[in-house]
C-alpha cells in the first residue's frame, strides 16, 4: 500500500463538508463521501512547525523538542533566523517506511529547521520540491534574505524573486507547480511498481494567501477561498490521477491541517473554524481541532463518519502499520493506529492533550474538556490589534492573562457545547465524575513525560537562508552577518 498525506492550513468549518455555507470544496466533499469524515481530529500543536514535527515523529512537541522553554506556555516555530530543527535522535516516518522499499517525497512547506544538518533528505524523504519556510517577505537580501524554493539537495531560487507572489493581486501559480510535482511523482513510482509515501504539504491558504490566476475571484469567500478552492481542484486531480494510473485501491490517502485556521489575518485572509472557539495560536478547539478525511476505495466504506478522538500523530503509526512495519520500541511513540477506526468501525479511548510551548493546556477525553491554563494571548499584543479570537470573548475563559486552574479545571462538554462557552459548575456531581478521570490522565502522563531537548531557544541572523546549498551555481549567495546568537522572543 501507497501513502499519500496532505498538510494544509486550514480551519475545522473551510469545507462543505463540515458545513462551510458557501460549499466552495466539492473535490473535497467527494472525498468526505467516497471515504470516511473525522469529526473529532486534532492537531499536536496549535502552531505549524509543532505539528508537523508531531505528525512526522508520531510524538508530541515536548518530546521530539519542537518547544520552547524561554517564557511559560509560548508558541514557536522556525523562522529563518531558529539555530534549532528536528534532531538526529528523532526518527521520521519517511526513515521507518525506507526499510520496507518506500519511496518518500515532501512537497512545498519542511517547517522542521533550515540549516544543512536539518535538510530533508537527511531525515528519510529521496526528494523535496519546495521550501524550509513560510513564503514570507519579499525581503531586502540585507536584513534579512528571501526564502529559497528547493529541489532536492539544492535551492532553485528565491520566493518573490524566482517564484513570483504578487502581493496587491495575490496571484502566484506556485499550487499549479506543487500539483504537477505530485502528479509527476505518482505516475513515476507507479511505472517503476515501489511503494510510496507523498507528504503534499502545501501552504496557500496561509497569509499572505495567494491563488493562480484562472482561480483568482473566483470564491464568494475573497481571496482566501480562491486558494481553498485551487487547493480543492489539486486534491481532485491527484485523487483522479491514482484513480486513472489504477492504483486508488492501493493508496491510502489522508487530508488534514497543522493547525486552525488563523482569525489574525481574518477576515480578509482568514479561514473558518465553524463553532468552535478562537483560532491559531490557542488551544481552544478552533486552535487545535481539524477538519480530517481519510480515502482508500475499496478498503474504507463509502460515507463513514467517526467519532473516534484522532490526532496528526497517528498518521505516523497508520502509516507504519500499513507497510507492515512496527513503531519503534526504544521511545514514547503518543500516535495510535487508526486502522482498525478505519476498516472496522471500532472506538479506541484515548485522551487529547493540549499542549502550549512547555505546557499541557488542556485535556480532553471522551465529550469532556478540562482547562488547566487558559490564555489567548497579552494584553501588551491585544492592544497592538492581534486577536486570536476576534468577535469571540467568552468571560473567564478567553483570558489575556495567563490564568491557572490547575485546581479547579474548566470544564466543557464538548457535545452540548462545542464552542467552550459554559463552563460546567463546580459543585456538580458532572464536573467531580469528568474530572477525576481527567486528572488519573494527567497524573499518569506527566509521570513517564521525559520533555525533548528546546530546539526553538536559540535565534541568530547568522543562520538565516543567506547561502543555501547550491547558491553558487545561481549567483544568489548572500554574506552572512557574524554570528550573535540570542533568546528567541516568543510573545504569544
Amino acid at each position: 500500500t501507497t501513502s499519500a498525506v496532505f498538510l494544509f492550513q486550514m480551519g475545522w468549518g473551510d469545507l462543505g463538508a463540515f458545513g462551510e455555507p458557501s460549499k466552495e470544496t466539492p473535490n473535497l466533499d467527494q472525498m468526505a463521501a467516497e471515504g470516511m469524515l473525522f469529526l473529532d481530529f486534532y492537531t499536536a500543536n496549535p502552531l505549524c512547525s509543532p505539528s508537523r514535527a508531531a505528525l512526522l515523529t508520531g510524538r508530541l512537541p515536548v518530546r521530539n523538542g519542537f518547544y520552547t522553554t524561554n517564557g511559560h506556555a509560548r508558541n514557536a516555530y522556525t523562522p529563518q533566523d531558529i539555530v534549532g530543527g528536528i534532531p538526529d535522535s528523532e526518527l521520521l516516518l519517511p526513515e521507518l517506511l525506507k526499510k520496507a522499499g518506500y519511496v518518500n517525497k515532501i512537497i512545498g512547506k519542511w517547517h522542521l529547521g533550515h540549516r544543512p544538518q536539518f535538510h530533508p533528505l537527511k531525515h528519510g524523504f529521496d526528494e523535496w520540491f519546495g521550501s524550509p519556510n513560510c513564503h514570507f517577505g519579499p525581503y531586502d537580501n540585507r536584513e534579512r534574505p528571501n526564502i529559497p524554493m528547493y529541489r532536492d539537495w539544492e535551492m532553485i531560487g528565491r520566493y518573490y524573486e524566482d517564484f513570483k507572489i504578487d502581493l496587491k493581486t495575490g496571484e502566484a501559480n506556485l499550487t499549479q507547480l506543487y500539483l504537477q510535482e505530485a502528479l509527476d511523482f505518482i505516475s513515476k513510482q507507479q511505472a517503476s511498481q515501489k511503494p510510496f509515501f507523498l507528504y503534499w504539504a502545501i501552504d496557500a491558504t496561509h497569509a499572505p494567501v495567494y491563488a493562480s490566476k484562472q482561480f483568482l475571484g473566483t470564491s464568494q469567500r475573497g481571496l482566501y477561498g480562491d486558494a481553498v478552492r485551487e487547493i480543492d481542484d489539486s486534491v481532485g486531480k491527484i485523487l483522479n490521477h491514482l484513480r486513472q494510473l489504477g492504483i486508488s485501491e492501493n493508496t491510502f490517502v489522508f487530508f488534514t491541517s497543522d493547525n486552525g485556521a488563523a482569525l489574525i489575518s481574518a477576515p480578509k485572509q482568514g479561514g473558518s473554524n465553524g463553532p468552535f472557539l478562537c483560532g491559531k495560536q490557542t488551544t481552544f478547539e478552533g486552535g487545535m481541532r481539524e477538519p480530517a478525511i481519510a480515502w482508500w476505495p475499496g478498503h474504507i466504506p463509502a460515507g463513514g463518519v467517526s467519532r473516534q478522538l484522532g490526532n496528526v500523530m497517528d498518521l505516523f503509526s497508520t502509516s507504519l502499520s500499513l507497510a507492515g512495519l512496527q513503531p519503534p520500541s526504544d521511545r514514547q511513540i503518543d500516535g495510535i493506529d487508526l486502522l482498525p477506526v478505519i476498516l472496522q468501525g471500532k472506538l479506541i479511548d484515548r485522551p487529547i492533550f493540549y499542549y502550549r510551548g512547555n505546557e499541557l493546556m488542556a485535556v480532553r477525553a471522551g465529550l469532556y474538556k478540562a482547562h488547566y491554563w487558559t490564555w489567548s494571548n497579552s494584553w501588551e499584543e491585544h492592544s497592538k490589534g492581534i486577536d486570536f479570537c476576534p468577535g469571540q470573548s467568552v468571560s473567564g475563559v478567553t483570558t489575556h492573562t495567563q490564568e491557572e486552574h490547575t485546581y479547579l479545571p474548566l470544564l466543557f462538554h464538548l457535545g452540548r457545547d462545542p464552542g467552550e462557552k459554559f463552563p460546567l459548575s463546580f459543585a456538580s456531581e458532572e464536573y467531580q465524575r469528568a474530572v477525576e478521570r481527567i486528572s488519573g490522565l494527567v497524573q499518569q502522563h506527566k509521570a513517564t513525560l521525559v520533555p525533548g531537548q528546546p530546539q526553538l531557544n536559540v535565534c541568530d541572523q547568522a543562520v538565516m537562508n543567506w547561502s543555501p546549498p547550491g547558491c553558487e551555481k545561481l549567483g544568489k549567495c548572500l554574506k552572512a552577518p557574524e554570528p550573535d546568537p540570542k533568546k528567541c522572543s516568543w510573545p504569544h
